[in-house]
């Protein structure tokens, strides 16, 4: 028990209160912040802990059910003790209501006749002063915390433990949905996370506030009375979750510049106008060095990409559907957790390097991934596609030189012979499972081959056809010419 505390068990030892105590023994030690008289049904609304609440006995029901209901929604709600005047409006109190205190050591106190509810409430009020002048020299040291803000440039961290220290609390931070609010705060366990904005500011053993934002309250901040320490009140922790406030929005200020200066890097590193050494140094403003990687990411919001690469240093930049993402090839394994997602990652490269060839990877293993259902396809998985140069002209050339007529009569045609045997190569050669995946029947399919073979003068049942086909049909997607139903020649793209 704190004895810089007023206590149940100090009132009761008060000579002139002449107080008595009939039951809840075990809370004798609870704290007393005030004293106040209330003949409501349920106070509890207007209650911020530790009150010991005086009654006539009007707000006392009747029914032995109801007053043992009354008697827990106030220890709910954390008062400190129920003090009763004698001989005024109490009615009979039922076992119940007894066996309530007693088992939740909810102190049950008589007050004399002879002794008016004021003299209580001076008494108390006389004993927590100095309390209260440790309250106010708290305030006034929270207060100091914007002057930190300004002048010293703490870290989220550094200036929440100053404020535990100086308020006696525990102070957690955490998203409605429970998740942390601010760098270096904590999250509280979920069970304490009001359902509402609204709720009652009081919790068992602290508070729980809202932190406002533009917009709504962006979270909740809790705060726990800390052992052996000496808790400020309500009045601080309010001014906790406004220096909260300020804080998330410094943070969110700050990244969201971050985020912009990040978007106009990728973008000049995307057109090849920023030398290595310059974009060396801005990518080590971001914290990005070391390894690096380009993602394409489809499917998914911006938002929820955000949230995934949240912590883990990036650049991102839309660009229609498509999401550019620059960091660490670790990057992968949070992208590829997202639901719905599609995403291509280049093969790894020094940081400040030009992007144009793994912009190209990252495209092709995103058409891939599409294509494939796969959440994510990292460049140099395929096989056959390490035996294909990087060079677009190169390509271009192969896929005309094996491909080209019969891109064209598909795209003259409206056909789908191409893709009927991309799906039959990528099905082993397997006739009835390549028909089922392309809905047709295996006639049709043989058919559409035999067309094939006739159109490109190439015989599939021949190893170096099939070896030259397929490394062409590997170019014709590097290149974005085997997506969906884009079956138009070379020489249109």
């Amino acid at each position: 028990m704190d004895r810089n505390k007023l206590t149940v068990e100090d009132l009761l030892s008060f000579p002139a209160l002449q107080l008595r105590l009939l039951a809840g023994e075990g809370g004798l030690g609870r704290a007393v912040s005030w004293a106040h008289v209330s003949e409501l049904d349920d106070p509890t609304p207007w209650l911020m802990g530790a009150e010991m609440i005086m009654t006539t006995g009007l707000a006392i029901p009747r029914a032995a059910a109801r007053q043992r209901a009354y008697l827990e929604r106030l220890d709910d709600a954390g008062v400190a003790a129920l003090a009763l005047s004698a001989q005024l409006h109490v009615p009979p109190l039922h076992k119940a209501f007894f066996a309530a205190a007693e088992e939740r050591g909810m102190p049950v106190l008589q007050v004399p006749l002879a002794v008016p509810f004021i003299a209580v409430a001076q008494e108390v009020a006389a004993a927590v002063q100095e309390d209260a002048r440790q309250r106010l020299g708290a305030q006034l040291q929270v207060f100091g915390a914007l002057r930190w803000l300004a002048s010293e440039n703490l870290d989220t961290a550094t200036l929440f433990q100053r404020l535990e220290r100086l308020s006696g609390y525990d102070v957690y931070l955490c998203t409605p949905q429970g998740r942390p609010l601010l760098p270096g705060v904590p999250a509280p366990d979920p069970g304490v996370i009001p359902a509402s904005t609204d709720a009652p500011p009081t919790i068992p053993g602290g508070f729980a506030l809202p932190v406002l934002a533009p917009g709504g309250p962006a979270g909740f901040l809790i705060a726990f009375a800390r052992e052996g320490a000496r808790p400020a009140g309500l009045a601080v922790v309010q001014h906790i979750a406004t220096v909260a406030a300020l804080q998330l929005a410094m943070v969110r200020t700050e990244r969201e510049t971050l985020r912009r200066e990040g978007a106009e890097i990728l973008a000049e590193l995307l057109q090849d106008v920023l030398d290595p050494a310059t974009a060396r140094r801005r990518l080590l403003r971001h914290s990005i060095e070391g390894e690096t990687a380009l993602l394409v990411v489809r499917g998914v919001s911006e938002d929820a990409l955000l949230r995934s690469l949240d912590g883990q240093p990036h650049l991102l930049l839309g660009r229609g559907e498509d999401r550019y993402v620059l960091g660490s090839p670790d990057l992968g394994q949070a992208v590829a957790a997202m639901p719905g997602v599609a995403a291509g990652m280049s093969r790894p490269f020094p940081p400040g390097e030009p992007l144009r060839v793994a912009q190209r990877e990252a495209l092709w293993a995103a058409s891939n991934a599409t294509e494939s259902g796969r959440p994510l396809v990292r460049y140099g998985d395929d096989t056959a596609g390490r035996w294909l140069p990087d060079d677009p002209v190169v390509l271009a050339a192969l896929v005309e030189h094996v491909l080209g007529a019969a891109l064209r009569y598909d795209a003259a045609h409206n056909s789908q012979m191409l893709p009927s045997v991309r799906t039959w190569m990528e099905r082993d050669r397997r006739t009835d499972d390549a028909a089922a995946a392309l809905h047709i029947h295996p006639n049709s399919l043989a058919y559409r081959l035999r067309r094939f073979a006739e159109i490109t003068g190439r015989d599939l049942s021949s190893t170096g056809a099939f070896a030259e086909v397929w490394l062409a049909i590997r170019a014709a997607a590097q290149l974005g010419l085997m997506n969906g139903q884009d079956t138009r020649s070379v020489s249109d793209r």
